[in-house]
């Protein structure tokens, strides 16, 4: 699949082609794990990453990474937590990462089947794209389509869905593979995501892929 390629309307008819498809998970670590298993996500992403990875595609693993002294940590203020709750005199603001470079919290999921071939891009932004060698690493590969699972949806998936797009990249969303508060990932994928980008099934992107045609 090539840029400006006409895509079919129907997911039924979509071809993949793996060797120009890239697979980000994006912050599914053990810091996060909890929030994983509520989504139900580990079952179908490990699918999917041995799906994408047997049929020929980059696997990426985009992981939250910072220094444990706060010196790379965003300094934009917001008014709520990752709950929702107010910060103030009882929920502080929070002046460095929970955890420095190197902690196994950090690490990806076990399950998942990170292996050491793959592409592993530490990140300090939401972003997967921002400060990072993905871009680098996709366009040396020659892929132009990017499969993002992981979470949360509104907010790291979100801001590498409009990097990714704003790059020229075909972007699918895993609507199965994704993470984060159940009404904002209700909403992304329903009303955010499908103007911006596809929002597919894991079944339905490793079908795409079986349907491009081999030489």
């Amino acid at each position: 699949m090539s840029h400006g390629q006409v895509v079919p309307a129907r997911p039924d008819e979509e071809l993949l082609d793996p060797t120009r498809t890239a697979l980000v998970v994006f912050d599914l670590l053990e810091h996060y794990r909890a929030a994983a298993e509520e989504a139900g996500v580990i079952g179908p992403v490990r699918r999917l990453v041995d799906g994408c990875r047997s049929r020929g595609a980059m696997v990426a693993w985009a992981r939250a990474d910072h220094r444990a002294d706060g010196a790379d940590f965003a300094r934009t203020l917001a008014d709520v937590d990752n709950q929702h709750r107010p910060f103030g005199v009882d929920n502080p603001r929070p002046v460095g990462p929970p955890y420095g470079s190197g902690s196994p919290m950090y690490h990806t999921l076990t399950e998942l089947g990170q292996r050491p071939d793959d592409y592993d891009v530490p990140k300090h932004r939401w972003s997967a794209f921002h400060g990072t060698h993905l871009d680098t690493s996709l366009r040396a590969r020659g892929a132009d389509t990017v499969v993002l699972v992981g979470g949360s949806t509104h907010v790291g998936i979100a801001s590498t869905v409009y990097a990714a797009r704003d790059m020229d990249y075909q972007v699918v969303v895993i609507s199965d593979g994704l993470t984060g508060r159940q009404p904002q990932r209700d909403f992304f994928v329903e009303q955010v995501f499908p103007r911006v980008c596809r929002v597919r099934t894991v079944d339905q992107v490793l079908t795409a892929m079986d349907r491009f045609p081999t030489q």
